[in-house]
């Protein structure tokens, strides 16, 4: 049970997200249809099965020590990431001009939208239908499955079980957007939501010097 406590803890870490998330819908009073939570579950899991595969497969080129080590640099240089953003003051938005074609920007705008969604998690009501549904789900998906999957990679160098890893954050992913949402629509207030957001990076960078 102890070799499996490094990743139930790096489960809650990647995980914290979907609580601010769930937070931020329901503030806004957000829906959050029960398939739209499976979906994003499932994301998350995919996420790091495919990271743990790619990083088993690297981890078969270096000594065990080395992986090992290698891992939990990775983790550490997450969780300063995750520091990084939560620091970072906001900056005016500019609008930027671009001569690309019509196809080019489509993509650009679809690839901004993922990356900006956890910082404006209602980007990803694409509709401006206070629901989040079908396509909508993919997004908010894809964008919380980004730490998973950065977080499986060093998981995986350092020997973690993947259908462990990713069970724990697919149930944790759901769960937190659960009850992020519930707390939001009782009981929290944005300025509250500061607090929480040192948690992810503190607890990665924990793991990875733990692995080093």
């Amino acid at each position: 049970m102890t070799d499996y406590l490094p990743l139930f803890v790096l489960a809650f870490a990647v995980s914290l997200d979907s609580f601010g998330v769930g937070v931020t819908y329901g503030l806004r009073k957000m829906r959050l249809p029960l398939l739209s939570v499976l979906f994003i579950m499932g994301c998350s899991a995919f996420a790091v099965l495919l990271a743990m595969w790619l990083g088993g497969g690297i981890s078969e080129y270096m000594s065990p020590a080395r992986a090992e080590q290698l891992g939990g640099a990775i983790l550490i240089t997450i969780g300063l990431y995750a520091f990084y953003q939560v620091l970072r003051k906001p900056k005016s938005a500019r609008k930027i001009r671009i001569q690309e074609s019509t196809l080019l920007n489509v993509e650009l705008k679809r690839l901004g939208i993922v990356v900006n969604v956890l910082r404006k998690p209602m980007e990803a009501d694409l509709d401006d239908s206070g629901s989040i549904t079908g396509r909508e789900a993919f997004l908010l998906g894809t964008a919380l499955s980004l730490d998973a999957f950065g977080a499986g990679m060093g998981a995986a160098l350092f020997g973690g079980s993947p259908w462990v890893l990713a069970g724990s954050v697919a149930l944790m992913c759901g769960l937190f957007l659960v009850l992020g949402k519930f707390t939001g629509e009782r009981l929290f207030t944005t300025e509250k939501m500061k607090h929480v957001a040192y948690a992810p990076g503190i607890l990665l960078i924990m793991i990875g010097i733990f692995k080093l």
